[in-house]
């Protein structure tokens, strides 16, 4: 189900509001922040998106301009992530900012709120949202990227300026409810200034969602396994291998691994490469750039299991996965790890198995096997959760805009 309003009539006369929503690794095509946010707020007949982000190679496709009139792409971002090429999306985004003249900046990336709280404390009457997608200094903090004092510096720069941000904010957008408890500074702001919006499925534009689980794997052809999105060691792709070998020697017709996501780290894409290359069950699709999601999207539905398998860390430890929602959506039954927030989802709609604690990959394989053989449990008993879809989310994004953008407004 797609997530629409109903907008009220407005005249043609009415003038157009440009809003700008900005990151700089995240690609314009970005699930959120293009096909959920951008998109829920063009139901508003009053107001002009542009997406600005790292450059895709692609135009807009004809069926999305024609949907969406009213929406642009600014590429200000290309290159590697550790590039000058970074700094000069900043001057970028600023030209935006000056050019555009935007009713509302929604801030996707915290290096760009410096910029933005500039441009705001420039001119009177200018807002914006800053929409948070990860605990970043907790990120930086405990994960292995940097280290030292340079990690200290960057942890401590971060809250910083997130802290600020969020005093002059007019809204915070949550991706995750669990951020209300780690970030420190929510809890000097008042409630009804922050809003928890979960990475939710937001179908295609003409995309027909299943009504029941996808049909099982058949003995004698291989079962395909799938593994999307972010592509690292904390996402668990190399659990993913370990299990894929082990259902490549237990599964009647083998077993196919299919990785496919970005990687930001050129020592496992050269090795998940490899993999690929060396008569493993292993095909990778991506990893040296963003892959379109409706690349993605097509993988899940060709695909008899989808994999989560985090390892455990305290970054991701009370996050839920978008693909997560992903994979529930399209009725894809699912292997999870024993991460409580994850493990309850699945069991509570019947999707799929968890990983039992210290549980060898030869062991999951037996028990995938007889789950997703001919005489295994029914998957999704009452059909793919209408709750993993966007359109609860898009209401409550629906309602901020009202608040921060009185006169054409949504209808109930």
């Amino acid at each position: 189900m797609r997530f629409e309003f109903t907008p009220r009539l407005v005249p043609d006369s009415y003038p157009l509001r440009p809003v700008l929503l900005a990151s700089v690794l995240k690609p314009v095509d970005d699930t959120r922040m293009r096909e959920k946010f951008a998109e829920t707020i063009l139901q508003r007949p009053d107001l002009r998106v542009h997406v600005a982000g790292r450059a895709t190679g692609d135009d807009l496709p004809p069926d999305l301009v024609e949907a969406f009139p009213r929406l642009m792409h600014h590429p200000i971002f290309w290159g590697s992530r550790l590039s000058f090429n970074r700094l000069r999306a900043q001057l970028r985004y600023w030209r935006l900012l000056r050019v555009l003249c935007p009713a509302l900046v929604v801030v996707h990336a915290p290096e760009l709120l410096p910029l933005t709280l500039l441009w705001q404390a420039l001119g009177r009457g200018r807002q914006f949202i800053y929409d948070i997608q990860e605990n970043y200094a907790l990120n930086v903090a405990t994960q292995a990227v940097y280290r030292g004092w340079l990690k200290r510096g960057l942890a401590a720069g971060l809250r910083g300026v997130e802290s600020l941000a969020a005093r002059r904010a007019a809204a915070l957008v949550l991706a995750e409810a669990s951020y209300a408890d780690e970030l420190p500074f929510l809890g000097q702001l008042p409630p009804r200034r922050v809003l928890v919006l979960e990475n939710k499925y937001q179908p295609a534009l003409a995309e027909a969602l299943p009504t029941q689980a996808a049909p099982r794997p058949v003995p004698g052809q291989p079962l395909r396994l799938l593994f999307s999105g972010t592509l690292s060691e904390l996402t668990g792709v190399r659990e993913a291998l370990a299990l894929a070998e082990a259902l490549e020697a237990r599964w009647p017709g083998g077993a196919l691994l299919t990785i496919i996501g970005f990687c930001q780290r050129p020592a496992l894409l050269a090795e998940m490469q490899q993999w690929a290359a060396s008569g493993r069950p292993v095909r990778l699709v991506g990893g040296a750039q963003p892959v379109p999601h409706a690349d993605i999207v097509a993988e899940i539905n060709r695909s008899h299991l989808g994999l989560v398998l985090y390892r455990p860390h305290p970054s991701t430890a009370r996050c839920r996965p978008t693909k997560l929602f992903e994979y529930l959506a399209h009725g894809l039954p699912i292997l999870t790890t024993s991460n409580p927030l994850w493990a309850s989802l699945v069991q509570h709609y019947q999707a799929g198995l968890a990983l039992l604690p210290r549980e060898a990959p030869a062991a999951t394989a037996e028990r995938l096997v007889a789950a997703l053989g001919p005489g295994g449990p029914a998957f999704y008993p009452q059909g793919p959760p209408r709750e993993a879809l966007w359109a609860s989310e898009g209401k409550k994004l629906g309602l901020l805009l009202e608040s921060l953008l009185p006169g054409c407004t949504f209808a109930p």
